[in-house]
């Protein structure tokens, strides 16, 4: 990624499902610091971008250059539409995830991270990273090759003690068989392997350089166990706190819940600082780190800098709709955005941060339950001794036949499909519903009115600009001379 005396100042937040998108983490790298680009779900954010007929033919100018002719062939006559299907047609799907897949799945994955990082890398030397969820397991290592054919800096993981991860980098790097353990509920864990030979005709796979890994961490125990543990080289840490979007990490000890419902953290759930200095790699520090004033305190500690997610979030390179975009900073302008820790929403079991404003689309909205992108699924052993997959976020009978328990599905949330939607690719149903979106962020949405001073559009550009020097953007840009409208979200029948 860089020497130890280049480390960037700044890391650009993955944003699961596609806000961290090849548009995003390019902008950001072109301006010295490091780009990142969502792994989670990247499969299915590909075939749906073929399927929308692939606007401006970026996804089709990136596969040009994937090693595997024949994996490009079929993905382009399985899934891409001249001109995009009907905005009532609904996608086609990739199958579930499973323990064992198809080696089409798996080439699949390794083309659509292939795809994203390239044209993250696309005309310029900086540096880009992938970001992945330790706990969408199945995935991950032909997304991590694939990512790897296109050149690829840095893994970030979180969501997860993503150990063995150094040592299956080594290894894919290679070219070499991996393996990662797959957690099974009432059974032992079984391996989720991945061959890259399998792939390649004697002497035709590329050399390849393995990138660098930022594990995501919460507490001291966890950034020392990876550091000193880890089944290979740990290059650096990224510590995040509960303020950060997406998923956090439960608090230690037993459960508190504020006024709100929600998790309350304290004193036990700060990092010691010092203590993570004493590990000697380098580190930034996440979480309300939007701010100059951050970026100087995490230098002055030690730090190499910071991860800011949320001011990426909504500048105008992210993978956020503009309607969407638009309607949640109106109403941030206006303190009328609320980020709420839910302690249920995520079928991970994981507190998720959930945005909600007064003109979300999906205020009042019933989502029937369907389980249809499976990522979040959690491995269980049956009855009769096979491997069967549950997601608290399913249908409540179907969960419940599968051994789960009712009180586990209580307020459960279909991420997959919501985060997708949230990212304009909402699946459309059978009865003409479409699928309600889900938007999350860290606790820095609250407070954004100061950093926008009245403006209503940003880019990723003026963001780092405002991180180094405190620098906030003083003038409108030429086309935005028409005021933000504060109900611009969309407008649809939803599930």
């Amino acid at each position: 990624m860089h020497t130890a005396s280049t480390h960037p100042q700044i890391i650009q937040g993955g944003m699961g499902v596609a806000v961290s998108g090849w548009r995003l983490a390019r902008a950001v790298a072109k301006c010295g610091q490091l780009g990142v680009v969502s792994g989670t779900g990247i499969e299915t954010l590909f075939v749906r971008r073929l399927q929308d007929g692939d606007p401006g033919g970026h996804v089709r100018r990136a596969m040009e250059h994937f090693p595997l002719r024949r994996t490009v062939d079929t993905a382009l006559r399985r899934f891409f539409v001249p001109g995009g299907k009907a905005p009532d047609e609904p996608y086609r799907l990739v199958p579930l995830p499973r323990q064992v897949v198809s080696a089409v799945r798996h080439e699949l994955t390794m083309l659509a991270s292939f795809v994203e990082v390239w044209l993250a890398r696309e005309g310029h030397d900086g540096a880009v990273g992938i970001n992945l969820l330790t706990k969408i397991l199945i995935p991950t290592l032909p997304t991590l090759y694939g990512a790897m054919l296109a050149g690829v800096s840095c893994v970030l993981m979180g969501a997860g003690i993503p150990r063995e991860i150094p040592g299956a980098l080594d290894l894919l790097a290679d070219h070499e068989l991996a393996s990662l353990r797959l957690e099974v509920e009432g059974g032992a864990d079984v391996p989720v392997t991945f061959d890259p030979r399998a792939y390649w005709d004697d002497g035709a796979a590329p050399t390849l350089t393995r990138p660098q890994f930022l594990p995501i961490v919460s507490s001291n125990s966890l950034a020392k166990l990876l550091v000193r543990k880890a089944t290979g080289r740990v290059d650096g840490l990224v510590i995040e706190g509960p303020t950060a979007g997406g998923h956090n990490a439960p608090p230690r000890g037993p459960p508190q819940f504020n006024t709100e419902g929600e998790p309350a953290y304290g004193d036990r759930d700060k990092v010691d600082l010092a203590t993570i200095g004493e590990l000697n790699v380098p580190f930034w520090i996440a979480g309300g780190a939007g701010h100059p004033e951050r970026l100087r305190e995490a230098r002055a500690a030690g730090a190499a800098g910071v991860q800011v997610g949320t001011l990426f979030a909504y500048c105008d390179e992210s993978g956020f709709p503009e309607d969407v975009k638009r309607s949640v900073l109106a109403h941030a302008a206006r303190g009328e955005v609320q980020v709420r820790t839910d302690p249920r929403a995520s079928p991970t079991g994981y507190p998720f941060k959930v945005v909600e404003w007064p003109a979300h689309p999906a205020h009042g909205v019933q989502r029937h339950r369907v389980c249809d992108i499976g990522h979040l699924r959690m491995a269980y052993r049956t009855s009769d001794g096979r491997i069967g997959y549950r997601c608290a976020a399913e249908p409540e009978e179907l969960y419940v036949k599968k051994g789960g328990q009712l009180e586990d599905t209580v307020g459960r949330q279909c991420l997959c499909n919501a985060l997708l939607a949230a990212t304009g690719h909402p699946q459309a149903r059978a009865d003409g519903a479409v699928e309600p979106l889900i938007l999350t962020s860290g606790d820095d949405l609250t407070q954004i009115a100061e950093f926008l001073g009245g403006r209503s559009r940003y880019t990723a550009a003026e963001v780092i600009d405002y991180l180094l020097t405190g620098t906030k953007p003083a003038s409108a840009p030429e086309d935005d001379s028409a005021p933000l409208d504060p109900g611009g979200a969309p407008h649809t029948r939803h599930v």
